[in-house]
């Protein structure tokens, strides 16, 4: 397991491991998550984007809602 000696050789130069321990790797998450969301705004697969898909589903499914509702 040659990758597993890698990884924990990898993990352990971060420093902080004392006093943070695992908390040591939030930063590395917010980044994570404020790169996927910045990736989800603005790069468009096709002709949209996460959100533009996300904003008709949901209009579409409001309007199905009134539609039911009034039936």
């Amino acid at each position: 397991m040659r990758v597993n000696k890698n990884l924990k050789r990898l993990l352990q130069l971060v420093p902080g491991k004392q006093r943070f321990g695992v908390y040591r790797f939030l930063p590395f998450f917010f980044l994570l998550g404020g790169a996927m969301e910045w990736f989800m705004i603005n790069v468009r697969v096709g002709q949209e984007t996460f959100y533009d898909v996300y904003r008709r589903k949901r209009s579409e499914r409001l309007y199905q809602a009134r539609m039911d509702k009034t039936e």
